[in-house]
Protein backbone atom coordinates (compact mmCIF):
# COMPACT_ATOMS: atom_id res chain seq x y z
CA UNK A 1 0.00 0.00 0.00
CA UNK A 2 1.54 3.46 -0.91
CA UNK A 3 1.92 5.86 1.59
CA UNK A 4 0.22 8.48 -0.65
CA UNK A 5 -3.12 6.79 -0.06
CA UNK A 6 -5.65 8.87 1.51
CA UNK A 7 -5.84 8.80 5.27
CA UNK A 8 -8.07 6.74 7.33
CA UNK A 9 -8.99 8.70 10.55
CA UNK A 10 -9.89 6.86 13.70
CA UNK A 11 -12.95 8.03 13.84
CA UNK A 12 -15.34 10.34 11.73
CA UNK A 13 -19.07 11.53 12.80
CA UNK A 14 -21.84 10.46 10.96
CA UNK A 15 -24.34 13.33 10.82
CA UNK A 16 -27.08 14.10 8.18
CA UNK A 17 -29.02 17.16 7.71
CA UNK A 18 -31.87 15.58 10.08
CA UNK A 19 -28.62 16.74 13.19
CA UNK A 20 -28.32 19.95 11.05
CA UNK A 21 -32.42 21.12 10.95
CA UNK A 22 -32.47 19.70 14.96
CA UNK A 23 -29.95 22.04 16.07
CA UNK A 24 -31.45 24.98 13.39
CA UNK A 25 -34.96 24.20 15.22
CA UNK A 26 -33.48 24.92 18.46
CA UNK A 27 -31.47 28.00 17.49
CA UNK A 28 -34.21 29.95 15.72
CA UNK A 29 -36.68 29.65 18.44
CA UNK A 30 -35.32 32.76 19.81
CA UNK A 31 -35.59 31.23 23.81
CA UNK A 32 -35.16 28.34 25.55
CA UNK A 33 -31.47 27.55 24.50
CA UNK A 34 -30.23 26.34 27.98
CA UNK A 35 -33.56 24.50 29.25
CA UNK A 36 -35.65 23.85 26.53
CA UNK A 37 -37.97 21.36 25.20
CA UNK A 38 -35.22 19.02 23.40
CA UNK A 39 -33.88 18.69 26.80
CA UNK A 40 -36.96 17.10 27.74
CA UNK A 41 -37.18 15.21 24.65
CA UNK A 42 -34.35 13.75 24.76
CA UNK A 43 -34.41 12.33 28.50
CA UNK A 44 -38.18 11.06 27.40
CA UNK A 45 -36.48 9.17 24.80
CA UNK A 46 -33.56 7.91 26.60
CA UNK A 47 -36.08 6.46 29.19
CA UNK A 48 -37.85 5.10 26.49
CA UNK A 49 -34.64 3.32 24.79
CA UNK A 50 -33.16 2.10 27.80
CA UNK A 51 -36.78 1.27 29.72
CA UNK A 52 -35.98 2.78 32.75
CA UNK A 53 -37.37 5.41 34.75
CA UNK A 54 -35.17 8.15 34.78
CA UNK A 55 -32.91 9.71 32.36
CA UNK A 56 -31.37 12.94 33.30
CA UNK A 57 -28.69 14.92 30.64
CA UNK A 58 -25.81 16.72 31.73
CA UNK A 59 -22.69 18.55 29.68
CA UNK A 60 -20.41 15.47 29.59
CA UNK A 61 -19.62 11.90 30.62
CA UNK A 62 -17.28 12.78 33.23
CA UNK A 63 -19.73 15.06 34.92
CA UNK A 64 -22.37 12.31 34.75
CA UNK A 65 -20.44 9.59 36.32
CA UNK A 66 -19.77 12.32 39.29
CA UNK A 67 -23.12 13.84 39.29
CA UNK A 68 -24.56 9.97 39.91
CA UNK A 69 -22.13 8.90 42.79
CA UNK A 70 -22.94 12.22 44.55
CA UNK A 71 -26.96 10.92 43.93
CA UNK A 72 -25.70 7.80 45.15
CA UNK A 73 -24.73 9.13 48.14
CA UNK A 74 -20.98 8.65 47.82
CA UNK A 75 -18.85 11.44 49.90
CA UNK A 76 -16.01 11.91 51.78
CA UNK A 77 -14.19 8.82 53.33
CA UNK A 78 -15.65 6.44 51.34
CA UNK A 79 -14.56 3.74 49.47
CA UNK A 80 -15.45 3.02 45.16
CA UNK A 81 -13.64 0.42 43.66
CA UNK A 82 -12.87 1.27 40.08
CA UNK A 83 -10.92 -0.64 37.12
CA UNK A 84 -7.37 1.31 36.26
CA UNK A 85 -7.64 -0.24 32.84
CA UNK A 86 -10.18 3.09 31.96
CA UNK A 87 -10.40 6.78 31.37
CA UNK A 88 -8.79 8.76 33.72
CA UNK A 89 -12.58 10.39 34.60
CA UNK A 90 -13.76 6.90 35.83
CA UNK A 91 -11.37 7.56 38.73
CA UNK A 92 -11.48 11.17 38.57
CA UNK A 93 -15.24 11.24 39.90
CA UNK A 94 -14.51 9.55 42.83
CA UNK A 95 -12.31 11.47 43.75
CA UNK A 96 -14.48 14.82 42.40
CA UNK A 97 -17.51 13.49 45.29
CA UNK A 98 -14.80 13.64 47.94
CA UNK A 99 -14.46 9.83 48.34
CA UNK A 100 -11.35 7.73 47.61
CA UNK A 101 -11.13 5.22 44.16
CA UNK A 102 -10.06 1.71 45.38
CA UNK A 103 -8.06 0.12 41.87
CA UNK A 104 -9.34 -3.72 40.83
CA UNK A 105 -7.47 -5.46 38.54
CA UNK A 106 -9.63 -6.75 35.29
CA UNK A 107 -9.80 -9.92 33.94
CA UNK A 108 -8.48 -10.65 30.49
CA UNK A 109 -11.66 -11.64 28.56
CA UNK A 110 -13.77 -8.35 28.56
CA UNK A 111 -11.06 -6.06 30.20
CA UNK A 112 -13.72 -5.82 32.66
CA UNK A 113 -13.29 -5.48 36.44
CA UNK A 114 -12.59 -9.13 37.88
CA UNK A 115 -14.62 -10.26 40.31
CA UNK A 116 -12.39 -12.42 42.66
CA UNK A 117 -10.45 -9.07 42.65
CA UNK A 118 -13.21 -6.79 43.48
CA UNK A 119 -14.11 -8.87 46.23
CA UNK A 120 -10.82 -8.94 47.65
CA UNK A 121 -10.90 -5.16 47.59
CA UNK A 122 -14.47 -4.65 49.74
CA UNK A 123 -13.81 -2.88 53.29
CA UNK A 124 -15.89 -1.35 55.57
CA UNK A 125 -15.51 1.86 53.95
CA UNK A 126 -16.78 0.30 50.69
CA UNK A 127 -19.84 1.82 49.57
CA UNK A 128 -20.23 1.48 45.68
CA UNK A 129 -18.50 -0.74 43.05
CA UNK A 130 -17.81 1.24 39.70
CA UNK A 131 -17.68 -0.99 36.67
CA UNK A 132 -16.97 -0.05 33.11
CA UNK A 133 -18.31 -1.48 30.06
CA UNK A 134 -15.08 -0.98 27.92
CA UNK A 135 -15.10 -0.39 24.18
CA UNK A 136 -18.94 -1.26 23.64
CA UNK A 137 -19.38 -4.05 25.44
CA UNK A 138 -20.26 -5.89 28.81
CA UNK A 139 -17.81 -6.65 31.14
CA UNK A 140 -19.17 -9.08 34.04
CA UNK A 141 -21.82 -7.22 35.07
CA UNK A 142 -24.05 -9.99 36.55
CA UNK A 143 -21.44 -11.12 39.04
CA UNK A 144 -20.37 -7.99 39.64
CA UNK A 145 -24.27 -6.43 40.94
CA UNK A 146 -24.38 -10.05 42.70
CA UNK A 147 -21.13 -8.71 44.68
CA UNK A 148 -22.54 -5.37 45.68
CA UNK A 149 -26.01 -6.97 46.81
CA UNK A 150 -24.21 -9.38 48.93
CA UNK A 151 -21.91 -6.82 50.63
CA UNK A 152 -24.62 -4.09 50.62
CA UNK A 153 -23.29 -1.59 48.58
CA UNK A 154 -24.22 0.60 45.22
CA UNK A 155 -23.73 -0.46 41.96
CA UNK A 156 -22.93 2.68 39.72
CA UNK A 157 -22.06 1.53 35.98
CA UNK A 158 -19.57 3.57 33.53
CA UNK A 159 -21.44 3.04 30.19
CA UNK A 160 -20.01 5.66 28.64
CA UNK A 161 -18.58 3.56 25.23
CA UNK A 162 -22.13 1.24 25.52
CA UNK A 163 -25.23 3.04 24.81
CA UNK A 164 -27.61 0.36 22.89
CA UNK A 165 -25.14 -3.14 23.80
CA UNK A 166 -27.19 -5.60 26.15
CA UNK A 167 -26.18 -8.39 28.43
CA UNK A 168 -28.61 -10.91 28.59
CA UNK A 169 -30.94 -8.63 26.15
CA UNK A 170 -31.05 -6.35 29.13
CA UNK A 171 -29.59 -2.82 28.02
CA UNK A 172 -26.01 -1.55 29.45
CA UNK A 173 -26.43 1.09 32.23
CA UNK A 174 -29.60 -0.74 33.62
CA UNK A 175 -28.38 -3.11 35.80
CA UNK A 176 -26.96 -1.23 38.34
CA UNK A 177 -28.20 1.61 40.77
CA UNK A 178 -27.74 3.99 38.08
CA UNK A 179 -25.16 4.79 35.59
CA UNK A 180 -23.49 7.23 33.89
CA UNK A 181 -23.61 7.44 29.76
CA UNK A 182 -21.23 9.82 27.25
CA UNK A 183 -22.15 11.69 23.81
CA UNK A 184 -18.42 13.11 23.32
CA UNK A 185 -17.60 13.12 19.80
CA UNK A 186 -16.18 9.84 19.28
CA UNK A 187 -19.14 7.80 20.85
CA UNK A 188 -22.64 5.77 19.97
CA UNK A 189 -24.92 9.18 19.50
CA UNK A 190 -22.08 11.89 19.38
CA UNK A 191 -22.85 15.63 20.24
CA UNK A 192 -19.86 16.72 20.92
CA UNK A 193 -19.62 16.82 24.41
CA UNK A 194 -22.41 15.65 26.43
CA UNK A 195 -23.79 13.04 28.78
CA UNK A 196 -26.53 11.44 31.27
CA UNK A 197 -27.37 10.03 34.35
CA UNK A 198 -29.76 7.31 34.03
CA UNK A 199 -31.42 5.30 36.91
CA UNK A 200 -34.81 3.76 38.13
CA UNK A 201 -34.13 5.22 41.43
CA UNK A 202 -36.68 8.32 42.04
CA UNK A 203 -34.14 9.42 44.93
CA UNK A 204 -31.17 9.35 43.42
CA UNK A 205 -32.93 10.80 40.17
CA UNK A 206 -33.59 13.64 42.91
CA UNK A 207 -30.61 14.10 43.97
CA UNK A 208 -29.14 14.56 40.42
CA UNK A 209 -31.31 17.25 39.59
CA UNK A 210 -30.43 19.26 42.15
CA UNK A 211 -26.93 18.44 41.85
CA UNK A 212 -26.74 19.39 38.05
CA UNK A 213 -28.76 22.91 38.54
CA UNK A 214 -26.81 24.43 42.03
CA UNK A 215 -29.26 22.50 44.32
CA UNK A 216 -32.19 24.77 42.96
CA UNK A 217 -35.30 23.07 43.80
CA UNK A 218 -37.17 24.51 40.83
CA UNK A 219 -36.07 23.60 37.38
CA UNK A 220 -36.92 26.34 35.70
CA UNK A 221 -35.10 29.74 36.56
CA UNK A 222 -35.99 31.77 33.97
CA UNK A 223 -39.83 31.13 33.86
CA UNK A 224 -39.42 32.04 37.58
CA UNK A 225 -39.78 35.68 38.51
CA UNK A 226 -37.53 34.68 42.16
CA UNK A 227 -34.56 32.93 42.37
CA UNK A 228 -35.44 29.74 43.55
CA UNK A 229 -34.64 27.62 46.48
CA UNK A 230 -31.77 26.29 47.12
CA UNK A 231 -32.06 23.02 48.97
CA UNK A 232 -28.35 21.30 47.66
CA UNK A 233 -24.50 22.17 47.68
CA UNK A 234 -24.84 21.62 43.78
CA UNK A 235 -22.81 23.28 40.29
CA UNK A 236 -23.86 23.77 36.81
CA UNK A 237 -23.50 20.71 34.29
CA UNK A 238 -26.91 21.62 32.47
CA UNK A 239 -26.83 20.48 29.03
CA UNK A 240 -27.88 22.56 26.36
CA UNK A 241 -30.75 22.78 24.38
CA UNK A 242 -29.16 22.89 21.04
CA UNK A 243 -26.93 19.81 22.07
CA UNK A 244 -30.08 18.24 23.18
CA UNK A 245 -31.09 18.78 19.80
CA UNK A 246 -28.61 17.02 18.12
CA UNK A 247 -29.00 14.04 20.76
CA UNK A 248 -32.26 13.64 19.58
CA UNK A 249 -31.51 13.72 16.09
CA UNK A 250 -28.96 10.94 16.76
CA UNK A 251 -30.72 8.74 18.93
CA UNK A 252 -33.28 8.67 15.94
CA UNK A 253 -30.55 6.97 14.09
CA UNK A 254 -29.02 4.98 16.58
CA UNK A 255 -30.37 1.36 15.49
CA UNK A 256 -28.82 2.18 11.75
CA UNK A 257 -25.63 3.89 13.29
CA UNK A 258 -24.77 0.60 15.42
CA UNK A 259 -25.44 -1.62 12.36
CA UNK A 260 -23.06 -0.18 9.98
CA UNK A 261 -20.02 -0.37 13.07
CA UNK A 262 -20.87 -3.81 13.22
CA UNK A 263 -20.61 -4.41 9.55
CA UNK A 264 -17.22 -2.74 10.09
CA UNK A 265 -16.33 -5.30 13.07
CA UNK A 266 -17.48 -8.47 10.18
CA UNK A 267 -15.36 -7.00 7.81
CA UNK A 268 -12.21 -6.60 10.25
CA UNK A 269 -13.27 -10.59 11.74
CA UNK A 270 -12.74 -12.28 8.65
CA UNK A 271 -9.59 -10.61 8.48
CA UNK A 272 -8.40 -11.16 12.17
CA UNK A 273 -10.11 -14.11 13.34
CA UNK A 274 -7.67 -16.65 12.25
CA UNK A 275 -4.40 -15.05 12.43
CA UNK A 276 -2.16 -16.26 15.01
CA UNK A 277 -1.06 -13.15 17.11
CA UNK A 278 -3.96 -11.47 16.67
CA UNK A 279 -6.59 -11.98 19.56
CA UNK A 280 -9.97 -9.76 18.60
CA UNK A 281 -12.52 -8.25 22.39
CA UNK A 282 -15.29 -10.41 21.47
CA UNK A 283 -18.32 -9.97 23.50
CA UNK A 284 -19.36 -12.20 26.65
CA UNK A 285 -21.87 -15.48 24.89
CA UNK A 286 -24.60 -13.83 26.50
CA UNK A 287 -23.60 -9.97 25.26
CA UNK A 288 -23.95 -7.85 22.35
CA UNK A 289 -21.17 -5.54 21.30
CA UNK A 290 -22.05 -1.75 19.72
CA UNK A 291 -18.18 -1.30 18.87
CA UNK A 292 -17.75 1.90 20.16
CA UNK A 293 -13.92 1.18 19.48
CA UNK A 294 -12.71 -1.93 17.42
CA UNK A 295 -9.45 -3.44 19.09
CA UNK A 296 -7.31 -6.03 18.87
CA UNK A 297 -4.68 -7.55 21.23
CA UNK A 298 -1.09 -8.24 20.27
CA UNK A 299 1.40 -10.50 21.36
CA UNK A 300 4.09 -8.03 23.18
CA UNK A 301 4.28 -4.40 23.31
CA UNK A 302 7.38 -4.38 20.29
CA UNK A 303 4.55 -5.78 17.94
CA UNK A 304 2.50 -3.25 19.04
CA UNK A 305 5.14 -0.62 18.40
CA UNK A 306 5.43 -2.31 14.88
CA UNK A 307 2.49 -2.10 13.93
CA UNK A 308 1.14 0.99 14.31
CA UNK A 309 4.27 2.45 12.68
CA UNK A 310 3.26 0.81 9.71
CA UNK A 311 -0.30 2.23 10.22
CA UNK A 312 1.46 5.12 10.34
CA UNK A 313 3.07 5.02 7.19
CA UNK A 314 0.28 4.09 5.41
CA UNK A 315 -1.85 7.21 6.63
CA UNK A 316 -3.87 4.79 8.72
CA UNK A 317 -4.68 6.69 12.44
CA UNK A 318 -4.64 4.05 15.43
CA UNK A 319 -4.86 4.65 19.40
CA UNK A 320 -3.92 2.74 22.48
CA UNK A 321 -7.35 2.46 24.93
CA UNK A 322 -5.24 2.90 27.42
CA UNK A 323 -1.86 3.19 27.10
CA UNK A 324 -1.34 4.30 31.06
CA UNK A 325 -3.64 2.44 33.44
CA UNK A 326 -4.97 5.23 35.90
CA UNK A 327 -2.52 3.77 38.89
CA UNK A 328 0.52 4.77 36.78
CA UNK A 329 -0.76 7.97 36.25
CA UNK A 330 1.83 10.79 37.59
CA UNK A 331 -1.25 12.06 39.46
CA UNK A 332 -2.21 8.72 40.75
CA UNK A 333 1.16 7.94 41.78
CA UNK A 334 1.77 10.67 43.21
CA UNK A 335 -1.65 11.02 45.30
CA UNK A 336 -2.34 7.18 46.37
CA UNK A 337 -1.21 6.35 49.82
CA UNK A 338 -0.67 2.87 48.25
CA UNK A 339 0.02 1.85 44.37
CA UNK A 340 -1.42 -1.13 43.72
CA UNK A 341 -0.25 -4.07 42.13
CA UNK A 342 -2.70 -5.14 38.66
CA UNK A 343 -0.78 -7.00 36.07
CA UNK A 344 -3.39 -7.69 33.69
CA UNK A 345 -4.30 -4.13 33.59
CA UNK A 346 -0.38 -3.76 33.34
CA UNK A 347 -0.42 -6.48 30.66
CA UNK A 348 -3.04 -5.35 28.46
CA UNK A 349 -2.30 -1.90 28.29
CA UNK A 350 0.94 -2.74 26.59
CA UNK A 351 -0.64 -5.03 24.19
CA UNK A 352 -4.13 -3.68 23.01
CA UNK A 353 -4.54 -1.44 20.35
CA UNK A 354 -8.32 0.39 18.73
CA UNK A 355 -7.94 0.47 15.07
CA UNK A 356 -10.53 2.61 12.92
CA UNK A 357 -14.09 2.92 13.23
CA UNK A 358 -16.86 4.30 12.35
CA UNK A 359 -19.87 3.91 10.91
CA UNK A 360 -18.99 4.94 7.25
CA UNK A 361 -15.74 3.45 7.02
CA UNK A 362 -16.24 1.44 3.99
CA UNK A 363 -14.71 -1.75 3.38
CA UNK A 364 -11.98 -0.74 1.55
CA UNK A 365 -10.68 1.05 4.25
CA UNK A 366 -11.23 -1.09 6.44
CA UNK A 367 -9.80 -3.85 4.28
CA UNK A 368 -6.74 -1.57 4.02
CA UNK A 369 -6.58 -1.36 7.65
CA UNK A 370 -6.63 -5.35 8.21
CA UNK A 371 -3.75 -5.64 5.61
CA UNK A 372 -1.54 -3.32 7.14
CA UNK A 373 -1.81 -5.16 10.61
CA UNK A 374 -0.94 -8.33 8.79
CA UNK A 375 1.35 -8.16 6.69
CA UNK A 376 3.56 -7.11 10.58
CA UNK A 377 2.36 -10.10 11.87
CA UNK A 378 3.34 -12.66 9.21
CA UNK A 379 6.76 -10.58 8.46
CA UNK A 380 8.20 -10.58 12.25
Amino acid sequence: MSSNQESIPLFEIDWNESDIQSVTDSITRGGYWAKGPYVDELEQRLEQYLNIDHALVVNSGTTALTAALRGSGVSEGDEVIVPSFTFIATANAVRLTGAEPVFADIETQTYGLSPNDVESKITDSTVAILPVHLYGTSCRIEELVDIAEENDIRIIEDAAEALGATYRDQKLGTFGDAAALSFCQNKITPTGEGGAVVTDSEDIAKEVKLYRSHGRASQNYFENNDSGEYLRLGTNIRMSDMTAALGCSQLDRIDELIKKRRQVAQVYDRFFTDIEGIVVHDPLPAATHVYQLYTIELDDYQTREKVMSALDENNISSKVYWDTPVHQTKYYKQTLTHIPTLPNADDIANRVLSLPMYPDLSTEQATAVADAVIQVIENR
